[in-house]
């Protein structure tokens, strides 16, 4: 059976736009065979009415271009912003490793937090896996994690972090002593998430959302526990 040629017309009910684009993509050269009829099309345009097929390619790839010149931007201010993360974060370590007491250290993260206009930073511990009763000082710090746990399915799930808000009766377990806690970024310590948790609070109720990054929040979550083991024993 003879095929048709390219020159061979087919009825104009039977040409749509996927016919078309599977004639272009069999013939790559089809513009270049056709070169000056190329040249004399003229594409519908919203504002102009129409413009030639080369002009409109030029404008598609200036379009292109702007938004690769902006995506660029964008990745440059989040590596100098990684960087600023970074350099703070080392202070951070720096400050923490030299606290002379548990107190000093956890006051030393209240003070880092606030640099970042935040309420705070707060440290809870699972009982179950330190040793936080008498005759240390450091049972405000104690989480059973039978209370966590309801809140742990319903926020984390099955991740490491969660950011957000809190109801009225999940800052109260976490947070008794908080006021006019608007947003929190919640990290499991440890590398399985089983020793405790490290809370960011903020009073801007939009300041923590789902999606932001964690990168920091994982970095201080594996860097917290070997310090607190400098002053509560491990069980």
């Amino acid at each position: 059976m003879k095929e048709p040629r390219d020159s061979e017309m087919l009825p104009a009910s039977m040409i749509d736009d996927q016919c078309v684009l599977q004639y272009l993509q069999q013939h790559p050269d089809f513009f270049l065979r056709q070169a000056a009829q190329v040249e004399q099309l003229r594409v519908p345009h919203v504002v102009r009415g129409a413009t030639s097929l080369v002009e409109w390619q030029l404008a598609r790839q200036r379009h292109q271009i702007a938004q690769l010149q902006q995506e660029i931007s964008l990745l440059m201010e989040q590596a100098t912003a990684n960087q600023q993360l970074f350099t703070r974060l080392l202070q951070l370590q720096s400050d923490i490793s030299t606290a002379e007491s548990l107190p000093q250290m956890l006051m030393r993260l209240q003070l880092w937090a606030k640099e970042f206009g935040l309420v705070g930073a707060d440290i809870r511990l699972f009982s179950d896996r330190w040793h936080l009763q008498a005759p240390s000082d450091f049972n405000h710090l104690a989480l059973a994690r039978s209370a966590f746990e309801p809140l742990r399915i319903q926020r984390l799930r099955d991740q490491q972090h969660y950011l957000g808000q809190l109801n009225a009766p999940e800052l109260l377990l976490l947070l008794p002593q908080a006021k006019q806690v608007g947003s929190v970024a919640i990290s499991l310590l440890g590398e399985l998430g089983d020793l405790g948790v490290l809370i960011f609070s903020s009073r801007d109720a939009q300041h923590y959302q789902q999606g932001m990054g964690t990168l920091l929040l994982s970095q201080l979550a594996q860097l917290l526990p070997a310090q607190l083991e400098r002053w509560i024993v491990r069980l």
